[in-house]
């Protein structure tokens, strides 16, 4: 394989061979993780390969492994209102805030619906069904997000009124983090890419992040050996999510409050715009961005 060829998916499987891999019926008998803590991490490919060969070198995680492939293809469909409810109640840090999504699993084509709320103390619980209509489209599913923002008390979002938008594909590796009081996951982004479509553009806007590997470990509130490894290698958690980030870059109409620093220290529009692609100037939002 010639070295222009080699993506920052090959070079994770590569530094993670070593690893012993797990069956997901065990991964998820491990840590599920429903309800978790999540730490996100965004980091260039050379850095993310040193860590990753120091936690393989140093620790005895396990690498999900299913028909013999290490790393599988992902597919979101994000879900919002007219008015971009669920973005706005993130980008405004609202603590009573929901996602809603579907992901296909490329591979194996199989579907879920998912809804993602802020349980307590900021950990976050995620509720999902097998999903059997198109990923573009709630079908039946949407009496059960109805009924889990309900739950969940999320009022005032019409599940009739939830439409798709953003869409993100990635590549994934799972990583199962044995400790003495439990397990954590972590996962490993690699090939990120968002795409949307605009009422009038000949093709949809598209934003590839090649150069990036984004690793968010999901646990307890005690961090994992994957944390601390990433930590002593100088990486902090950083605010990213693929909903409010990629809309954020594609939209800077809209407010990207918390993904500033994320977009300006990764995602430089100068860097990563794709060719023929402008964007309009990104202004301060104002009280109005803010309270709609």
């Amino acid at each position: 394989m010639s070295p222009r060829n080699v993506t920052a998916d090959d070079r994770v499987r590569a530094v993670l061979y070593p690893l012993d891999g797990v069956g997901l019926d065990e991964l998820v008998d491990a840590a599920a993780l429903l309800t978790r803590v999540d730490r996100k991490y965004v980091l260039p490919v050379d850095d993310a390969v040193t860590v990753l060969d120091a936690l393989a070198r140093t620790t005895p995680a396990r690498v999900l492994e299913i028909d013999g492939a290490r790393s599988s293809a992902y597919e979101s469909v994000y879900f919002d209102t007219p008015d971009l409810a669920s973005f706005r109640l993130t980008a405004t840090r609202r603590r009573r805030r929901f996602k809603v999504r579907t992901r296909t699993y490329l591979d194996s084509g199989a579907s879920f619906l998912e809804v993602k709320t802020r349980a307590a103390r900021g950990a976050t619980l995620k509720q999902r069904v097998a999903h059997d209509a198109r990923p573009t489209a709630l079908g039946s599913g949407r009496t059960f997000v109805g009924r889990t923002l309900a739950a969940e008390g999320i009022d005032g979002v019409p599940e009739h009124a939830l439409a798709p938008g953003l869409v993100s594909r990635y590549r994934r590796t799972t990583l199962l983090l044995p400790r003495p009081d439990g397990a954590a996951r972590a996962t490993v982004d690699t090939g990120l890419m968002w795409e949307l479509d605009q009422p009038g553009a000949h093709a949809p806007l598209t934003w590839t992040v090649p150069h990036l590997v984004v690793v968010e470990t999901k646990g307890g509130s005690t961090p994992s050996d994957l944390d601390r490894l990433l930590w002593r290698h100088g990486h902090r958690p950083e605010r990213i999510s693929k909903y409010g980030t990629g809309l954020a870059l594609l939209r800077p109409d809209l407010p990207d409050g918390p993904w500033r620093r994320v977009i300006r220290r990764h995602l430089s529009p100068g860097a990563t715009a794709p060719a023929g692609t402008t964007h309009p100037a990104r202004t301060t939002p104002g009280h109005d961005d803010w309270s709609l």
